[in-house]
């Protein structure tokens, strides 16, 4: 049944995937119930043989009306394919606010740099960061190119001098190097601001 239910949803999705809007739907159920201007009349008349011979979809946005002459089949076809679409939205806002992603958004750069501002965090709350910025290394950084951290801090750290190509050696020692820093190291007002342009001093970095 899975299998059936899959190559539904390849259809719809590969095939159709672009004719799923309402007025895409209707135009391919149905047909639009025409006006002509009557010269007689001095005005637009619409066609009265369609009149009580099909069923009619009257769109709200701009009053036009549709004859649908569609069979069950397609109909249940069209109520597949959305259902199907609806879902695959629902998986997809699900994975955007899952995990790092949900405090993060989605890390789309190749290169960056993740500037760290603890600022006068209690022990608690610089666990709880550390523990968030493990999980985005492992989830995310692990997926792109390169990357640095900088700790914004009176002394300001850096993991590495420049930017370092990703793999999972190198995920991992950021990962250490990120729980082997020092709660009560001093900051100070400027350190936010030169760690950003610390960051920014690296030409290949592009976040």
């Amino acid at each position: 049944q899975s299998l059936v239910s899959s190559s539904k949803w390849l259809q719809c999705y590969g095939l159709k995937r672009n004719k799923l809007s309402l007025s895409q739907i209707l135009s391919q159920i149905g047909f639009q119930h025409r006006k002509d201007y009557v010269a007689t009349l001095g005005k637009p008349v619409a066609s009265l043989y369609a009149d009580g011979l099909f069923p009619q979809y009257k769109r709200a946005q701009d009053g036009s009306v549709y004859n649908l002459t569609a069979k069950k089949e397609l109909i249940l076809h069209f109520v597949d394919c959305l259902m199907g679409a609806i879902e695959l939205y629902k998986q997809r806002m699900e994975w955007l606010t899952s995990e790092s992603r949900q405090i993060f958004g989605v890390i789309q750069e190749q290169c960056i740099v993740i500037v760290l501002d603890f600022g006068t965090a209690a022990p608690t709350e610089f666990d709880l960061c550390r523990d968030a910025l493990s999980m985005v290394l492992v989830e995310q950084v692990i997926q792109i190119a390169r990357f640095n951290l900088i700790w914004a801090a009176q002394d300001l750290r850096k993991w590495q001098k420049k930017c370092t190509p990703v793999s999972e050696h190198t995920v991992k020692s950021a990962v250490t190097w990120l729980w082997k820093l020092d709660h009560m190291t001093a900051v100070s007002h400027t350190s936010s601001a030169e760690a950003l342009l610390e960051a920014m001093g690296d030409e290949a970095v592009s976040s």
